[in-house]
């Protein structure tokens, strides 16, 4: 999670075709765990009301990007308070269940697109216990408005290409990704300083070697962070980290490149149809085994097999 990503260019809606945010990417359909997101072109202007969804008790994060606004909100019964945000500010709402009304007006004629992260609170509280030993029910987060966060800007944009170009390893990514965003909100967004416990120490050999032999024997399903965590009997987030140091690469990097490796290997070594080597991989499809492979090693699958 700590390499960079090029923001992409999304498609952008006309300004004067937007009376309301326009959803164009959802993680939903994903499968996605602790963390949902979604991708809107905004109009230039909008007032409403906001409404919680009582069914997914959630912190909202969302990312600007594109033209500046000028946004107010206010919860119910209260006043309204507002904000100047330009592109790459970021809006953090702890009380993102408490309906209230919403209204801005855009400063510029650059179309707005906003990416919106909602954490899962049982994700949080599960990580307080397990890297700061805290009881979440004495935990206040602060909201603020307009700012910016290299980490969280990067953790956002990195997202948002995993929206719009959805790779093997994706759901196992989404979950590093929520870890850190919610290991990042402990330490730098609460009312009072928290101490995370850090572990020093790298994964063993052994510890490698079961996670491995767990992946390798589970490459055509879905993998969780926890269940390879598990493996070496850590927690999600501090697995993550060991894992990174250890080997030089994140969780998701490695499962996605013993999936290509895995396709190289039929490939060469069977006369299996491509569609059944991306099942027997952990592809989505033919399609997507054809991107990702050829983005690894620069050629399609049928080439490759043609010049072995």
């Amino acid at each position: 999670m700590a390499e960079k990503f090029a923001v992409s260019q999304h498609p952008k809606t006309p300004a004067s075709d937007l009376t309301i945010p326009q959803l164009f990417l959802s993680s939903e359909e994903m499968g996605w765990k602790g963390l949902v997101a979604r991708a809107y072109h905004e109009p230039m202007q909008f007032e409403g009301l906001t409404t919680p969804d009582p069914d997914m008790p959630h912190i909202p994060l969302v990312l600007f990007t594109g033209g500046a606004m000028y946004i107010e909100r206010r919860p119910a019964n209260g006043s309204w308070q507002g904000s100047l945000i330009r592109p790459e500010d970021l809006i953090l709402q702890p009380d993102g269940n408490i309906p209230g009304e919403l209204r801005w007006q855009s400063l510029t004629s650059e179309p707005t697109q906003t990416l919106h992260l909602h954490l899962s609170k049982e994700l949080l509280a599960r990580t307080i216990e397990e890297v700061a030993d805290y009881d979440p029910a004495h935990l206040t987060l602060v909201g603020r408005a307009g700012f910016q966060d290299p980490l969280l800007t990067q953790i956002s944009f990195a997202l948002w290409r995993e929206l719009e170009q959805p790779t093997p390893a994706g759901k196992l990514y989404a979950q590093t990704a929520a870890q850190m965003l919610a290991v990042h909100l402990l330490h730098h967004y609460t009312c009072a300083p928290m101490h995370i416990k850090e572990i020093t120490q790298k994964l063993s050999r052994q510890q490698i070697k079961r996670v491995t032999d767990f992946i390798l024997a589970h490459l055509s399903q879905d993998l969780s962070l926890a269940e390879l965590a598990q493996q070496a009997g850590f927690s999600a987030y501090h697995f993550a980290r060991l894992f990174r140091q250890t080997v030089g690469e994140s969780p998701h990097q490695f499962v996605l490149r013993l999936r290509v490796e895995k396709a190289q290997q039929l490939l060469k070594e069977t006369a299996i149809p491509l569609i059944q080597i991306a099942g027997e991989s952990g592809f989505a499809n033919q399609s997507h085994l054809t991107r990702i492979f050829k983005r690894h090693l620069g050629l399609t699958p049928r080439a490759y097999r043609q010049s072995e």
